[in-house]
């Protein structure tokens, strides 16, 4: 089996002979996650306000699936190819600028929109801004920390959208409830525009490749073809099983943390102010500790054996089936809150394992397209289907299941985890095999 074109054999190596991370490596973290933050909480902030909005525009369970799921995923997917194609020729710095300042400037057109079509368009424009957030700071990271440490400073970087929805669910609420929702939008994207604007002034651009082994730094710099990329990239088992297997997580994902507010206060009982502070302690210890977590969990283990890629998500995801149908069963929200937080722990330990694999795999100056790739798959059948699947099936039962629709549709989406477990099983046994090939 054809191995990919830079496989990764020295950075499983002990860390000791690594380059240490570039000067700055650690500000331009913190600042990359920050933007990350606001890359996730405007995304999420439609979804942490549905109810208000459902109220104030009238729209259905199924019309907050498609606006948040599928048309979002459309824009945002098919951007993001371009977009990566474009970065990994020019500055990555400049290019997730102009991302933040676009797609904050439409979250306050969001809080501006009069009815639906309004609020869709507005929300179509966030998710042409979003596709150049990610796969730009993906390989700016990599640029700023050798191999041995990609693992965990993505995992840090991953903690963008648990920080993000947790400030979304409690400040988010706090704000609607207080003000509006539309006040919250508002909010959200000015800080974004100021954000962006220290992205364009306080980073610097990174040598594309500085911290990779001596082999890959000998390769010639020469960015390769669009096209050529897409073919290895999809004709590369690893990287298309990474993408399939992170893809399936991402409808349970999307699909019900896209509804989980909605579904707390509607059948669960709890009301916004409850939301900012429990649910957002939740989202902020369960999704957050996870993908810290996992991040280091991922640099221990591939050290021994690459395999530890696809083992360990699927470990986690076997360990959430559980306390998810329990979250979904319990009676009152207290109850529902204790077992959510251990499928949001376990549901994330997949994220900072595939973005590293795929961006240790890649030439360096393949990672910004590849990045977007990943993301492409993930995303389009993640946030694709997912939050579109729950609203119409929440919809199609309303009729006869009018109190506990939405528990339906949640309970709907169990059968993935099994889908996921095995693709992510596949996964290993192809990186076993390429491990043996040496």
């Amino acid at each position: 089996m054809a191995q990919p074109p830079h496989a990764p054999a020295a950075a499983h190596a002990a860390a000791a002979g690594s380059p240490r991370p570039a000067k700055g490596a650690w500000v331009v973290l913190a600042i990359l996650c920050f933007v990350y933050v606001l890359n996730f909480l405007d995304r999420q902030l439609l979804s942490i306000l549905a109810k208000p909005i459902q109220d104030d525009l009238g729209v259905t369970d199924g019309q907050l699936g498609l606006i948040s799921g599928l048309y979002f995923a459309l824009f945002y997917c098919t951007i993001a190819i371009p977009v990566g194609w474009l970065a990994d020729r020019t500055n990555r710095v400049r290019v997730l600028a102009f991302a933040c300042g676009l797609w904050s400037a439409a979250t306050m057109a969001c809080g501006l929109s009069a009815n639906y079509p309004q609020l869709v368009l507005a929300r179509m424009t966030v998710g042409v801004g979003e596709a150049g957030g990610v796969p730009p700071s993906y390989a700016i990271i990599t640029d700023y920390f050798p191999p041995g440490q990609r693992g965990t400073a993505l995992g840090l970087f991953n903690l963008g959208p648990p920080i993000g929805q947790a400030m979304g669910v409690a400040f988010g609420a706090s704000l609607a409830a207080a003000y509006s929702w539309r006040t919250a939008f508002l909010v959200v994207g000015a800080v974004g525009v100021v954000t962006a604007l220290v992205v364009l002034f306080g980073v610097r651009e990174p040598v594309r490749g500085g911290l990779d082994p001596e082999p890959v730094k000998a390769k010639p710099v020469a960015a390769p073809g669009f096209w050529p990329t897409v073919r290895m990239f999809f004709s590369t088992p690893a990287l298309a099983l990474a993408a399939a297997a992170s893809a399936a997580t991402q409808i349970i994902t999307y699909g019900a943390g896209n509804f989980t507010t909605l579904f707390l206060m509607r059948e669960k009982g709890m009301t916004l102010q409850d939301v900012s502070l429990w649910y957002a302690l939740v989202v902020a210890v369960g999704m957050g500790g996870g993908i810290f977590v996992s991040g280091r969990v991922i640099d221990r283990y591939t050290r021994r054996t690459k395999a530890a890629y696809a083992l360990v998500p699927a470990l986690s995801l076997s360990l959430a089936i559980v306390p998810y149908l329990a979250f979904v069963w319990a009676p009152s929200w207290p109850l529902a809150l204790v077992f959510l937080l251990f499928p949001t722990f376990l549901n994330y330990f997949y994220l900072s394992s595939a973005v590293a694999l795929v961006q240790e795999e890649v030439a360096p100056h393949q990672r910004v397209l590849s990045g977007a790739l990943l993301l492409l798959v993930m995303n389009l059948v993640g946030m694709g289907v997912g939050p579109t699947f729950v609203g119409m099936v929440s919809d199609a039962l309303k009729a006869t299941h009018r109190d506990n629709s939405l528990q339906l549709a949640f309970y709907a989406l169990a059968p993935i985890y099994l889908v996921a477990v095995g693709l992510f099983l596949a996964l290993a046994r192809v990186l076993k095999r390429e491990e043996a090939a040496g």
